[in-house]
């Protein structure tokens, strides 16, 4: 039975469908959201103000609220707000996820981002959760 859910979310819309999809499947299921911030880089854009803070953590949240909202609003339409935990986190997102995945019976991923160059590299993301991940990867399409 599965117990424990882990959902990427990158604020793409396959990310939506996933949670969609898991608050579907996974009716009984504590599901967790996973915001995963790139890490800080002089070539990321708006992660290079990320390292000139004083507070990582404070600007990793902020970073994932508008995620996050979403989720809850999706979770609200499904009924489930109430029990939907949200996690940050600043780094990698495969690293992110796989190093998470532990803790769950299943990781519930879209198949790829929102942006153009993500669907050049169809599914980057996910394919790597899938062939590292320590438990069984549900790709949503």
């Amino acid at each position: 039975m599965i117990s424990r859910v882990l959902v990427p979310m990158d604020g793409s819309e396959m990310s939506e469908q996933a949670l969609e999809y898991a608050l579907e499947v996974y009716p009984d299921a504590e599901i967790t959201v996973l915001c995963v911030v790139g890490e800080p880089s002089s070539m990321w854009g708006a992660a290079t103000g990320m390292a000139l803070a004083d507070d990582l953590g404070e600007v990793t949240a902020e970073h994932a609220q508008p995620t996050f909202d979403r989720a809850r609003e999706l979770a609200a339409d499904a009924g489930r707000d109430a029990d939907l935990e949200t996690v940050a986190e600043l780094g990698h997102p495969v690293r992110a996820i796989i190093n998470r995945a532990d803790d769950y019976d299943t990781v519930v991923v879209g198949s790829h981002g929102g942006t153009v160059a993500d669907r050049l590299f169809i599914g980057n993301v996910a394919e790597k959760v899938v062939r590292r991940s320590p438990v069984p990867v549900v790709v949503v399409r």
